[in-house]
């Protein structure tokens, strides 16, 4: 049973997401940013992870730490869902076009976290949303899913069109990641036998 239940308390944020590796990409966000409930539902809809995430957060305040804490909370439930590792592909990479964007991601399941993050948005606000907060959700993300992250902007005009073309490249890749690996058996991917 690859599922994963968080809670994260703070003073800024109450948290709580699920997670089902083995979903269809079912999804159900109520996180007070619509940009990021938008973002969320991409991620799961692509990796075919079902996802819930609900979050009360400081809004009133401004945005940030709602997102950077939902980014913690799923890197947490990511982790805890996939246990040991074993049996999954562990490497997943998708080059994404969309419209006028065209990102690349590739990451692996390695447990050592690290975000390589070369995406420039044109503007500072989508709609009310700030750009720069995409980078703090894959920043937790990664940092507490223990993934290494690689996300490169290629090309793009529109900042909705890069940020989108972001969370579905990453999806893709953590779709093909999180898969079983039918030459494996129940292996752990690495000559360390434990990741």
């Amino acid at each position: 049973m690859r599922r994963a239940e968080i809670t994260r308390k703070t003073a800024e944020t109450d948290i709580r997401v699920e997670v089902d590796l083995d979903g269809s990409g079912a999804h159900d966000m109520a996180t007070g940013v619509g940009f990021l409930d938008h973002m969320l539902d991409q991620l799961a809809r692509h990796s075919l992870i079902d996802m819930t995430v609900r979050c009360s957060g400081d809004t009133h305040i401004d945005d940030h730490h709602s997102v950077e804490d939902i980014g913690i909370a799923l890197g947490q439930a990511l982790a805890r869902a996939l246990g040991d590792k074993r049996g999954i592909r562990r490497y997943g990479a998708c080059l994404l076009p969309m419209d006028d964007a065209l990102v690349r991601a590739a990451l692996d399941l390695s447990g050592r976290p690290y975000l390589a993050w070369s995406v420039e948005m044109p503007t500072q606000k989508i709609g009310a949303f700030d750009t720069e907060l995409v980078r703090e959700f894959f920043q937790a993300l990664s940092t507490h899913g223990g993934i290494t992250l690689h996300v490169d902007a290629l090309r793009g005009i529109n900042s909705h069109h890069i940020a989108e073309a972001a969370f579905k490249a990453v999806a893709r890749a953590l779709r093909d990641a999180i898969e079983a690996d039918p030459r494996k058996g129940d292996a752990i991917p690495s000559t360390k036998g434990a990741l």
